[in-house]
């Protein structure tokens, strides 16, 4: 008998990248499910079969058990996905992984390592693998989850193994200090019978198949991981110096006219940096951003810090802010993280996605690498842009 035999779960934002997850994982572990959202978003495709229903407001159906989305609490009556995701980590010998930064890669890497190593893994995260064929898996062994502590969900989760990558503040409409921030991992921690703390660990001494420092520290904590789950420490390297990437992290868009253009999730100063670091490792004449801010909180409180990262770039051309769930803030616009730029980096602004590849097309030359950088809808840019070279 599988474990959810019988449910019948109502997903309210079914789309996203966590309910689409938590929805593939629980059909296969024998519920009927179904949802509601906004719009059809790529997550959807691999709900193949699974009713979601189109509509401007959110919608809950009579008799079934209803999970929201953290982006719609408060607007529908249902369980919390903390909950119910809470649930799905009792249910299994599980791998949390959670932190500022990297936790959506260091979680691909385990998960695509245990699949590597024929140990069967299932797995929630918030990005697409393209490696291990989406975002979500149903294998018989661990179960690996990326934790999210941006609403306090990883408060509620009780793995066998928990990984933190790194602490750093970024969700300052839940959080009103690092302290505060800390307080939470140490209490969650203090419950898990085995962790990892990444920020512990040298960054790994293997070759990977991708760039950048940080995700040589990335690597590090999921071998450590791997190790406690059982994995000998050799053939975790191995799994993972194969491992290509996570959509949206350091992923090719494509190249035309010379140009090469890279898309990355980087929304955070500190992603900046890192991201900006990895481009110099290659052989670029110059490297230009296209970053578009997300939320206005996250704005306000590290403008002077985006600006510092992101000069470390040739040229930068800065959107309005990204809201997804906030409300606009006056006086938070895209302009102030372009006004905290250094003098010496070209800049330009630009109010749209569609105005920024404009200004972009207009400066790039051969040899040029072009990153578009952010958590909102700037993913588009790179394959705009590259119609226009």
């Amino acid at each position: 008998m599988l474990p959810l035999d019988g449910r019948r779960i109502w997903f309210v934002g079914i789309g996203g990248a966590g309910l689409s997850a938590y929805a593939y994982l629980a059909r296969a572990w024998g519920a009927e499910v179904a949802g509601w959202d906004r719009v059809s978003t790529p997550y959807l495709r691999q709900l193949e079969g699974v009713e979601v229903e189109i509509s401007p407001e959110p919608v809950a159906r009579t008799g079934w058990e209803v999970v929201v989305s953290s982006a719609y609490a408060g607007s529908i009556e249902g369980r919390t996905r903390a909950a119910f995701l809470a649930e799905l980590v009792a249910l299994r010998r599980s791998i949390v992984v959670a932190g500022a930064h990297g936790k959506t890669t260091t979680s691909g890497m385990i998960a695509f390592a245990l699949a590597e190593l024929d140990l069967d893994p299932a797995w929630l995260i918030g990005g697409e693998i393209p490696q291990l064929g989406g975002n979500a898996g149903a294998g018989e062994g661990w179960l690996v989850v990326e934790g999210d502590e941006s609403d306090r969900t990883i408060e509620r989760l009780r793995p066998e193994i928990a990984v933190v990558t790194n602490i750093e503040l970024d969700h300052h409409a839940t959080f009103a200090s690092r302290a505060e921030l800390m307080d939470l991992f140490e209490r969650w921690l203090g419950e898990v019978p085995q962790v990892v703390r990444g920020w512990e660990l040298p960054p790994l001494d293997v070759t990977l198949a991708v760039p950048g420092e940080h995700n040589r520290r990335n690597a590090a904590a999921a071998v450590a991981a791997l190790e406690l789950a059982g994995v000998d420490r050799t053939d975790a390297e191995e799994a993972i110096s194969r491992f290509r990437g996570a959509g949206r992290r350091y992923e090719l868009v494509g190249a035309a006219g010379g140009v090469t253009v890279v898309d990355d999730y980087a929304h955070h100063p500190s992603e900046i940096a890192a991201t900006l670091a990895a481009a110099r490792e290659g052989d670029a004449c110059r490297v230009v951003v296209l970053f578009q801010p997300h939320l206005y909180s996250r704005t306000r409180h590290l403008v002077a810090e985006f600006g510092h990262a992101l000069s470390a770039a040739d040229a930068v051309c800065v959107t309005d802010v990204y809201r997804a769930r906030e409300e606009a803030v006056l006086g938070v616009t895209g302009k102030l993280v372009l006004d905290a730029l250094s003098p010496t980096v070209r800049a330009g602004w630009a109010p749209t996605v569609e105005d920024a590849v404009r200004i972009v097309r207009s400066w790039v030359r051969d040899g040029d690498l072009v990153l578009t950088l952010g958590a909102g809808d700037v993913d588009r840019a790179g394959r705009l842009l590259l119609e226009l070279l």
